[in-house]
């Protein structure tokens, strides 16, 4: 398995490029948020909503663990994974601009939208709150680069058969993130044809 480096310039960049997106998104038709190619496929409106579910159970975490980290002697970012940790990371990343392994999602990620009552005025906030909750994550990825990340593991929001160090942790979620930027890409092209 290729060596993962994380760097917080990295992720800052990819995250900002995933907020662009979104904010593109967001100036969409409610028709076109709203549709789904397939009865059990998600919705762009649905996938933005997964993924704050997603993020919301990692709120709490990250405030402690960033509350506790001490100071960190020293200017190196840069961070590499453990095995294991790179394993479940480049399990979600997506690899050629395509979603390579199918994921089934557990009950407590996915995306509690009513589709059929949805409007303009219920939509907004819930790109107002996926905004919010990245803006967290692009600060804690901030304050990592002056705190010992290597101090504290933090379980995953599936449980503790997985603990990532913050910066193992931000990158799952990018990458997350970046595997629905494309699924999302899919539905668009999905719904022009």
């Amino acid at each position: 398995m290729a060596k993962l480096v994380i760097t917080p310039e990295n992720q800052i960049q990819r995250l900002n490029s995933i907020l662009n997106t979104v904010e593109n998104l967001a100036s969409l038709p409610t028709n076109q948020l709203v549709y789904r190619p397939r009865p059990k496929s998600w919705s762009v409106i649905e996938i933005i909503e997964h993924l704050s579910v997603a993020y919301d159970i990692y709120v709490d975490k990250i405030d402690s663990a960033l509350e506790k980290l001490p100071e960190k002697a020293g200017d190196n970012t840069s961070f590499t994974p453990n095995w294991w940790q790179r394993f479940i990371i480049n399990g979600v990343k997506p690899k050629g601009g395509q979603r390579k392994l199918k994921i089934k999602t557990l009950k407590k990620f996915e995306p509690l939208l009513q589709l059929e009552t949805l409007d303009e005025a219920t939509i907004v906030p819930v790109f107002e709150r996926f905004k919010k909750l990245q803006l967290h994550l692009k600060n804690a990825i901030l304050v990592t680069r002056f705190k010992e990340v290597k101090a504290i593991k933090i379980n995953s929001g599936i449980g503790p058969i997985v603990k990532f160090y913050l910066p193992e942790s931000f990158e799952f979620l990018i990458a997350h993130m970046e595997r629905h930027m494309l699924q999302i890409e899919e539905v668009l092209q999905q719904m022009d044809s």
